[in-house]
């Protein structure tokens, strides 16, 4: 045989015997491949388990059984803090139920006040519409007004002759104000007088704000100082010695924490609507100063 032929059979079976290895050396990988997946499968299924298998949820996670097994000073802190959450939100639904109230009555008393020809007319209609400031302003100022114009047609009444009739002689007075100054100043007071209405019962929502995280605070501290006592007391650090008792402290945190995020976000609303009534009123003391100046002076 030619030595060139038997080189080429000497190399064909060389590739016939690395591609036989190479096939078996495929077939364990894939049969190594598929043991690990198949361990990894059993793993999970053993670690996770069905849903049905799982331990049931332990109820010292139940809010309600956390603070029944709180101690007597964080159930009093509890119910400091309840008490401030109540009341604040009873002051919140009573002044958005009053501001809506003087707000509507407002718009409707100064459309009656600008169509009205006479301040008397206006008079007749506050008493329907008592809710608004502007309802106060428009009194005080009407009362001084009409005081003033009294007191000026009594005195021309008196200096001037009468006829034998009675009647008074020449032509009819004119009534005129002796003081504008003496009306800002009643619109002032009233505007001032009307302005503490609005914002009664409005600070206590600035004390719950301020005051309520620190009393959460505070029993959150002391029930993580018991926590730690009985931690010591057992004498063991572990998840299920340690977790009830700093869950039981957070509980007075949250409960801070509940009753000052209304407070401070409604005290906030409420100091602005207090500022827009005040604005009004200041237009509307602005205005009927104009209106009696024109008329009476």
């Amino acid at each position: 045989m030619p030595f060139y032929q038997m080189f080429d059979s000497d190399r064909v079976a060389c590739y016939a015997v690395a591609f036989a290895l190479s096939q078996r050396r495929t077939r364990v990988c894939v049969e190594a491949c598929l043991r690990t997946l198949g361990c990894y499968a059993i793993a999970l299924a053993q670690g996770v388990g069905l849903p049905s298998q799982t331990e049931p949820v332990s109820s010292s996670s139940d809010l309600v059984s956390l603070v029944a097994r709180s101690s007597p000073l964080s159930k009093v802190v509890l119910i400091i803090l309840l008490g401030f959450s109540a009341l604040s939100w009873a002051i919140i639904l009573l002044k958005l139920w009053q501001f809506r109230r003087a707000e509507r009555q407002s718009s409707s008393f100064i459309d009656i006040f600008r169509r009205s020809a006479r301040f008397s007319e206006v008079q007749a209609v506050c008493a329907s519409l008592a809710a608004s400031p502007l309802v106060g302003l428009f009194q005080a100022g009407y009362s001084e007004l009409n005081a003033q114009l009294r007191r000026d047609q009594a005195a021309a009444t008196a200096d001037h002759p009468k006829t034998p009739e009675g009647r008074p002689a020449g032509p009819a007075h004119r009534p005129t104000l002796k003081s504008l100054d003496a009306v800002d100043r009643a619109l002032l007071r009233a505007s001032t007088t009307e302005t503490s209405k609005l914002e009664r019962r409005v600070p206590f929502l600035a004390t719950t704000a301020s005051i309520t995280p620190f009393i959460g605070l505070f029993g959150t501290v002391w029930g993580i100082m018991d926590a730690f006592q009985e931690i010591g007391a057992a004498g063991s650090t572990s998840l299920g010695v340690v977790a009830p008792g700093i869950a039981e402290a957070l509980i007075a945190t949250a409960a801070g924490l509940f009753a000052a995020i209304p407070a401070v976000y409604f005290y906030n609303h409420f100091a602005h609507r207090v500022k827009e009534f005040t604005g009004e009123m200041d237009d509307f003391s602005l205005e009927f100063l104009n209106l009696a100046e024109r008329n009476f002076t």
